[in-house]
């Protein structure tokens, strides 16, 4: 066999094993991807459409001043492009547990010559987000990363404003994968409603609603309209 093949067989075996002890380890504690492993999550997955960032923002609605939280952002993959969707008027909130990753956003963010993305070094579910703060919020393959599942979803629901619309996008490459079932169940209990689905059981982005206080922000098959900046409470 050439050394060419050793050497494919014995990295990917590496990345299995890598792979399976992250996904145990994460049962009793919250371990997000290492700042190490930060290229498996910064290039899109050429496999899964649904889980294209390009794909993800199309189908969010944004319009310019909306406020958006990318939580578990990770080095900014979803933060870049929303940002840039959402314009000077608009803010984003890229929140993460590990501080490197927010290095590579501020990187990021500098050399696309954005102003309106702030970093908040936190976790899910701790209660810091505020009331009616954000338009859309996002978590791209990152629900499985958190131990209280019900906590982050509950705190990520008050956080929203009326209408506003939650993104979760579940790619079965991911260690942490959640099925449709989990994901639906776990989001009605914290008081949303299912509003859309895309893709298919293996590789999803699910959309979920808080409903009540006034009509729901339009996402694309049903036109668009401006809302205004909400007040950001992070500096």
């Amino acid at each position: 066999m050439p050394l060419s093949a050793h050497l494919f067989i014995g990295a990917a075996l590496a990345q299995l094993i890598v792979t399976a002890v992250w996904r145990l380890a994460s049962r009793r504690h919250s371990l997000p991807c290492p700042v190490w492993l930060r290229w498996m999550v910064e290039l899109d997955n050429p496999f899964t459409k649904t889980n294209r960032a390009a794909f993800i923002v199309e189908q969010l609605g944004l319009e310019p001043g909306m406020s958006v939280l990318d939580a578990g952002c990770g080095p900014g993959r979803l933060t870049i492009p929303v940002a840039e969707r959402i314009g000077p008027s608009g803010r984003v909130v890229a929140m993460d547990l590990q501080s490197g990753m927010l290095t590579r956003v501020a990187e990021r963010t500098k050399a696309a010559g954005l102003t309106n993305v702030e970093r908040l070094h936190a976790g899910l579910g701790d209660g810091i987000l505020g009331h009616e703060r954000f338009d859309r919020v996002l978590l791209v393959t990152v629900l499985g990363e958190i131990p209280n599942q019900a906590a982050a979803l509950r705190e990520l629901f008050e956080a929203l404003r009326p209408g506003g619309i939650l993104s979760v996008t579940e790619v079965i490459f991911d260690p942490h994968f959640q099925p449709r079932g989990r994901l639906t169940a776990l989001a009605v209990a914290a008081g949303f409603h299912e509003r859309a689905f895309f893709g298919h059981r293996l590789a999803y982005v699910m959309h979920f609603e808080k409903t009540g206080g006034r009509e729901p922000f339009p996402l694309p098959d049903r036109g668009s309209a401006a809302v205004d900046r909400p007040e950001i409470i992070f500096q």
